[in-house]
């Protein structure tokens, strides 16, 4: 049998092992099931159709606005994230556009499971006191489930754009609406629901790779957790469970949770859903976890939450005065949070690129508005907007590796760092509209000194076209003594070449020799062998560097 037989037998036996154990859970549980008629109850014919139309379109963002369906691992991403204020095209579609495919899948899983649930709670059909269905536009089952609620969720997923801190991208500040939305109603639905998007994914993972081959290499990676837009899915957080207070109001207080499954729901879903991950980068490739500080921010939020679900009517000072009530501060205490951190949003997202930071010696790469260069140990334009400093971190980071800017589109990104670069010799980065894209390649070819650090030169240019010279790195002085000289490599015009100094002074310089040749500088004969350079004087060798090799 063919590995691809093989393939698509594991296929079919997942797929059958998981419909035929629910077949049997079927059967035997039909007797005393009610669910089929509690789906009914909420939803029209019992299927959420707003939670498949809003996923409907985030995927359709994705193939069509993105060009996912003819580059599915390399869709178009620059002009699709919230960079500013000043990028409309880029808030209006950034809650529902993605980085990549896994970004995706893991947002699409979450919310095939999410959704569904907040949308239960939503209901198709109405139950406020004295409400009928079809008695108004509102009350209209086939409005609320097609149009209502995936607009409720095209709505979230602007909010999260405009008023989260900084570039942002992808669907997960509506998940977490969801949840929140959820959990206020349903605690420890939720839970099982934000567990259950485990199980999502592993049945398309499953299905998709039945059979998987790894070696293990050692290759540059930045922790997974930095990267989680950890504000914006507190933002979507508190924006769920805003609504979900708000419905919760309207439906009297019959229907709402214990302080205590609230309060556990809304922590395990916030450790489950990485809302601990509070990161900061100190510049470079340098990252820090504040993971305590963050155990700490979601135990709060989920004190945030509880407080106006539970929080009754009576007055806050009990006999001594009637004006204000608990469930009023409670209402206050929970949205101060949310008024802050759109607070900060305005002026973090009014940034304007002004300075590119790159050098201006043409070594840029142009294709149309976007410029593509490589510079090293520049202010970081989107995270340098407020100067800031706090706790030892502070927002004045410095950056190094490929950057594109646009200044049409308002965006500066550090799209590569100089570790990928120094890991595979070769990475690419997109650019791109509505309608096209471009592929700019970045190369990198260097030499590592004994003993010392490494000299490169950084390539740029449009795929399947010549590339130019965009960056050469300072020399690299070996640790090494040849008759009396210093020996460093250094990089010019493009060209690697080793020179000789002595008192702070180069006495000689040459070319490094091509392989399997030699060349003589002053009473050294530098050899080429393979990757090594080798210094030779009388009967002493000496390997002076190694050329860099890439996985």
């Amino acid at each position: 049998m063919t590995l691809a037989e093989m393939t698509g037998l594991q296929r079919v036996v997942a797929v059958v092992a998981l419909l035929g154990s629910l077949v049997v859970v079927w059967r035997f549980d039909r007797s005393r099931s009610r669910w089929g008629h509690r789906l009914r109850s909420r939803f029209v014919l019992g299927v959420p159709w707003g939670s498949a139309v809003a996923i409907g379109f985030v995927l359709a963002v994705y193939l069509f606005l993105q060009g996912g369906y003819w580059h599915w691992f390399r869709p178009v991403t620059l002009p699709y994230s919230a960079w500013s204020y000043f990028t409309p095209l880029g808030v209006a579609v950034a809650g529902l556009a993605h980085a990549g495919p896994g970004h995706l899948v893991g947002n699409l899983t979450s919310a095939a499971v999410l959704l569904p649930l907040a949308e239960y709670a939503f209901g198709h059909f109405p139950r406020e006191r004295g409400s009928q269905s079809f008695s108004s536009w509102r009350t209209s089952p086939l409005l609320r489930a097609f149009v209502l609620f995936p607009a409720g969720v095209l709505f979230v997923a602007l909010l999260t754009a405009l008023f989260s801190w900084g570039p942002v991208i992808g669907f997960s500040g509506v998940v977490f609406a969801a949840a929140g939305f959820a959990l206020v109603r349903y605690p420890i639905a939720a839970v099982v629901a934000v567990l259950g998007r485990e199980v999502v994914s592993l049945i398309y993972r499953s299905l998709l790779d039945p059979v998987v081959q790894q070696e293990a290499t050692s290759r540059f990676v930045r922790p997974g957790w930095a990267g989680i837009a950890v504000q914006g899915h507190a933002l979507g957080l508190f924006l769920g469970a805003a609504a979900g207070v708000l419905v919760l109001y309207r439906m009297g207080s019959d229907e709402r949770p214990s302080a205590l499954r609230l309060w556990l729901g809304t922590v395990l879903a916030g450790m489950s859903l990485g809302l601990w991950a509070l990161w900061w980068i100190r510049g470079g490739d340098t990252y820090v976890l504040f993971r305590a500080v963050g155990l700490a921010f979601v135990v709060a939020v989920a004190l945030l939450v509880v407080a106006p679900v539970v929080a009754s009517e009576r007055p806050l000072l009990g006999r001594f005065g009637d004006d204000l009530t608990r469930r009023q501060v409670a209402t206050v205490a929970f949205l101060f949070p949310l008024l802050v951190m759109s607070l900060i949003a305005v002026p973090v997202n009014l940034n304007v690129v002004e300075e590119t930071g790159l050098p201006d010696d043409g070594q840029q790469v142009e294709v149309r508005d976007y410029t593509v260069g490589y510079a090293e140990n520049v202010p970081d334009r989107m995270i340098n907007v407020v100067d800031v400093s706090l706790f030892g971190e502070t927002t004045e980071i410095r950056t190094s590796g490929v950057v594109v800017v646009s200044e049409q589109r308002n965006i500066w990104s550090r799209e590569i760092s100089p570790g990928q670069l120094a890991h595979s010799g070769r990475a690419s980065v997109v650019v791109g509209g509505p309608g096209w894209r471009e592929v700019v390649v970045a190369t990198r070819e260097g030499w590592s000194v004994t003993g010392g650090p490494t000299v490169y030169q950084v390539r740029l240019g449009k795929d399947g076209e010549p590339q130019r010279l965009a960056f050469e790195s300072d020399p690299a002085r070996a640790d090494v003594v040849l008759a009396g000289h210093n020996v460093s490599l250094a990089s010019r015009d493009g060209e690697f070449y080793v020179r000789l100094s002595k008192n702070g002074s180069v006495v000689e310089r040459v070319s490094i020799p091509e392989a399997g040749e030699s060349v003589m500088a002053g009473d050294v004969t530098f050899v080429r062998d393979g990757r090594s350079l080798i210094a030779e004087v009388d009967d002493t060798r000496v390997t002076v560097a190694r050329k860099e090799q890439y996985d």
